[in-house]
């Protein structure tokens, strides 16, 4: 919930301004502290004293003359969450495009804030295919869009475009801050592609890029768990998730075997090596002596050790397949996972090192649900919650 949340209100150039004030006010009434954000365009519609007035701070209207010699950084590291109501087609591109032309974008790219937009335009301007397009970029960068309804526009014109009513904005930045339903709960991790090495310059690896699983550990510790993440790839810039860093199948086996029987629920999001060389070189291999022979052995199946603990932790494997998911109710039912999560990774938008995932989940009775393409976080959120639904089903 947003109440006394420390929210940057964020106002560009359109009719709708003038709602930004009452929306400052609503957010006053929840106790939180409000940071108002203005555009050059914004004071054509609206004066700063207004905003002054409502939140007993100056709004800031320019990156330069001020006391603060960056604003933008302050208010960035300060805010809780970023609301821009109304947004134009123009901030839109600007967010889109990650053009730092004035205080509002810049205030947005410095921060690390859940990001709440909420559009209004003539109907012509949102239905646009630049600005569909940015919209959709938005979205993937893990923006919250509370899209724009059908009323009164500007000039008489009536069509979609009008701004979301103010409490649907405000159910909006509620739904950003995470509900902390797992603080009885302690999570185990992987993450990434292991590396399995042929000489000390060279290894066997993957694409990983271990962004799924940084992203179940930071909604986890967000919504109260105690978090571990064993990854083989960089790990989340986040205080309360502790990081194991390994690189090879066997660290990683050694890693979680050695820790999983301490916690609740165990996620295996990395893409451990199926196989490694059997004997790893000395010194480089160098091509004047020729293409080498490389023998392979298999790694350990670090699923299968969390498998046979007694008692075992609930178990959510992840299976990542090219061309269909056909065959992920046989691998759930051979795995013996409480939850299986597969994705196709050559689907545009699916694949190794992007933003957004389309999952399946495959349950134990051998049923599936698909989800949307969806930013990797909204994804967590989705696989929390179905883990937190089958714990108390069971």
């Amino acid at each position: 919930m947003a109440e006394g949340r420390r929210i940057v209100l964020g106002v560009t150039g359109g009719v709708a301004a003038y709602k930004a004030a009452y929306l400052a006010r609503r957010l006053i009434e929840r106790e939180c502290t409000v940071r108002v954000v203005m555009t050059e365009s914004a004071q054509e519609f609206i004066g700063s004293a207004t905003f002054a007035a409502i939140t007993g701070r100056e709004p800031v209207t320019t990156l330069f003359g001020s006391e603060d010699v960056s604003p933008h950084t302050t208010l960035g590291q300060w805010a809780d969450a970023i609301i821009i109501a109304p947004a134009t087609a123009s901030t839109i591109s600007k967010l889109a495009a990650g053009q730092t032309s004035d205080a509002l974008v810049a205030t947005v790219l410095a921060s690390r804030a859940p990001v709440v937009i909420a559009p209004a335009m003539h109907t012509e301007m949102w239905d646009q295919p630049a600005t569909v397009a940015n919209i959709d970029r938005l979205r993937a960068y893990g923006y919250k869009i509370v899209e724009p309804e059908v009323g009164a526009l500007a000039g008489g014109d009536v069509g979609l475009g009008r701004l979301a009513d103010p409490e649907a904005i405000l159910d909006a930045v509620d739904g950003v801050f995470p509900v902390r339903d797992m603080d009885a709960l302690r999570v185990l991790v992987t993450a990434g592609g292991t590396r399995e090495p042929l000489d000390p310059v060279r290894y066997i690896g993957n694409r990983s890029s271990g962004k799924m699983g940084n992203a179940l550990a930071e909604v986890a510790a967000e919504r109260g768990a105690e978090v571990l993440l064993v990854t083989a790839a960089d790990p989340p810039d986040r205080s309360g998730v502790e990081i194991d860093r390994v690189d090879t199948a066997d660290e990683m086996a050694a890693s979680v075997w050695g820790r999983a029987s301490e916690y609740d629920v165990v996620v295996m999001a990395a893409a451990v090596a199926d196989f490694k060389p059997r004997i790893t070189e000395s010194g480089k291999i160098r091509r004047a002596d020729g293409a080498p022979t490389i023998d392979l052995e298999p790694t350990p199946d670090v699923l299968r050790g969390v498998r046979g603990m007694s008692p075992r932790p609930f178990l959510v494997g992840f299976a990542a397949e090219t061309g269909s998911l056909e065959g992920a109710a046989a691998k759930a039912r051979e795995k013996d996972v409480d939850l299986l999560v597969a994705n196709d990774v050559t689907t545009p938008g699916a694949g190794f090192g992007s933003d957004t995932n389309k999952v399946r989940f495959v349950f134990r009775d051998g049923s599936t649900e698909d989800l949307d393409l969806l930013p990797k976080r909204e994804v967590a959120s989705m696989i929390w919650d179905t883990v937190l639904r089958l714990r108390e089903e069971s």
